[in-house]
């Protein structure tokens, strides 16, 4: 009988569904923690659960360094070209421009960090691994004659670091380049920072680099010109615990300090102020 019948009607849910979008998730590449993505960054990506120091992007750390508000970027039009026609490489550059936000392998500004002046270089990963091209020499030479005419503190945060190889022979020239400008800065006496990140390799290692008057690691970071496997396999033989990590390196005096990233700021202030002979900043406690 039909007063006995049900019509069954599709049941609505009680509350919609969310959707989350999957970039929200991050996984840490050391220990495997899983946590949002916003945690991360507000821990300057920095793993909350081991500590790992993660990849940071130049604006990132630029940030990170200097004062708020204080921020100019130097030679933005410089610009990479083809002088070897190269296969493919316009067309690299391209997508690697649209990586990194519009700006070669390195970034260049000055500012004042904790309300001094500097010139600060941040390489950055996103274009073509952070590989050093005829643009990163001119810009840290640029850097470099900006710092000799004003007496700013340079300082360069290196992130990978090799010759790139679709400029052949004008990129390995760079490593000269970079070193006669850091030269004369010495013979100024204009003190020279260099901060080394995750990993920091190839011509940079072998060049301005490692020419700093501070040389700063994070934690953790792989330094070296040639990867592990490349030197087991010339050297016949195993190599120790922790070869090439910056914690290796300190002990072995080819770093002067591995720092956090939280106190990077801090610390190359105090640096710089002690090595140019200026008062601490007001609200340091004296040391």
């Amino acid at each position: 009988m039909a007063w006995f019948r049900k019509d069954k009607k599709p049941r609505e849910p009680r509350a919609a569904r969310l959707e989350i979008p999957p970039d929200v998730w991050e996984k840490c590449e050391a220990c495997g923690h899983t946590d949002i993505r916003e945690k991360f960054m507000r821990n300057h990506n920095v793993c909350p659960s081991c500590d790992y120091h993660r990849r940071f992007r130049a604006h990132e750390y630029a940030g990170l360094l200097l004062d708020e508000g204080s921020l100019d970027e130097k030679d933005a039009e410089l610009t990479s070209v083809d002088p070897l026609e190269f296969h493919e490489y316009p067309a690299r550059l391209k997508k690697a421009l649209k990586n990194a936000g519009e700006h070669d392998a390195i970034l260049t500004l000055s500012g004042t960090m904790d309300q001094m002046p500097v010139n600060l270089g941040i390489m950055d990963f996103a274009f073509m691994g952070g590989s050093m091209g005829s643009v990163v020499g001119e810009k840290i030479a640029r850097l470099g004659q900006r710092s000799l005419e004003k007496k700013w503190p340079p300082i360069v945060l290196s992130v990978p670091g090799g010759s790139r190889l679709q400029e052949g022979l004008l990129s390995l020239m760079q490593m000269a380049k970079t070193s006669a400008m850091l030269s004369q800065l010495a013979e100024r006496r204009i003190p020279y920072v260099s901060i080394l990140t995750n990993p920091t390799t190839g011509g940079v290692s072998a060049s301005y680099a490692m020419l700093g008057d501070a040389i700063l690691a994070e934690p953790g970071a792989v330094i070296g010109f040639a990867g592990p496997r490349v030197i087991k396999q010339t050297l016949g033989q195993d190599l120790p615990e922790g070869f090439q990590t910056a914690e290796f390196l300190l002990t072995h005096g080819m770093v002067d300090s591995v720092v956090h990233r939280h106190q990077l700021k801090r610390t190359v202030g105090q640096l710089l102020r002690h090595m140019s002979g200026k008062p601490a900043a007001t609200g340091w406690a004296s040391s």
